[in-house]
């Protein structure tokens, strides 16, 4: 509690932003790394702060960009074994020791959601949010998947075995938006915002 606490305290001046998550393993010569890096630049440009998890790899590219482009980017750091320093991209550090505190922090000010290629960590972190907006514990918010081949088959799985069985409600593979053109990220994210960012009722705000 005393880490979302102070994550409440530390991030309650940077208005909407855009949570973007992503391996901490992909080196900076990936295609993902420059992609990750113009769409921090991009959200910085449109005054939108980024969070990301902190560290190397996505993390470290999407917090360049933004940092680089004189926006405000947030690092959420927490030592791991392939995360045992912070990137140095970042207007806003906050330390946590346990996953729950940080997953949380994410949904506090995030009008948009970006998930680039990640192993099990960005997989728990996108399911996380799919989930909260699904049951609407969090305000609706656009979820963008970047990397169409990368996510292809899972979406393939999600569609064959959890909707075919009903497991899931027929529109809500719908949170959606899969691509490989930061401009379809960007209108997605800039039109949510221009439609409801003055909406008091979907602020964003901590899960119930």
């Amino acid at each position: 509690m005393s880490e979302m606490t102070q994550a409440a305290e530390t991030l309650k001046e940077i208005g909407w932003a855009v949570s973007v998550f992503g391996s901490a393993r992909l080196p900076p010569d990936s295609p993902y790394y420059a992609l990750s890096e113009e769409i921090g630049r991009r959200l910085a440009g449109i005054g939108l702060t980024v969070i990301a998890g902190g560290g190397p790899g996505i993390m470290e590219a999407v917090n360049k960009g933004a940092y680089e482009a004189g926006g405000n980017s947030v690092g959420l750091n927490i030592k791991l074994p392939r995360e045992s320093s912070n990137n140095r991209f970042q207007t806003h550090s906050l330390n946590f020791d346990y996953f729950y505190s940080r997953k949380a922090t994410f949904f506090m000010h995030s009008a948009a959601y970006i998930a680039l290629p990640g192993g099990f960590g960005t997989l728990d972190e996108l399911f996380e949010v799919m989930t909260l907006v699904q049951t609407r514990k969090v305000p609706p918010a656009p979820i963008i998947l970047i990397g169409t081949e990368f996510w292809a088959g899972l979406i393939q799985w999600v569609r064959e075995h959890l909707l075919s069985l009903k497991l899931i409600g027929p529109n809500d593979l719908d949170l959606l938006t899969i691509t490989d053109d930061v401009d379809v990220a960007m209108h997605k994210i800039e039109a949510f915002c221009t439609e409801f960012a003055q909406q008091r009722d979907i602020a964003p705000a901590l899960p119930e």
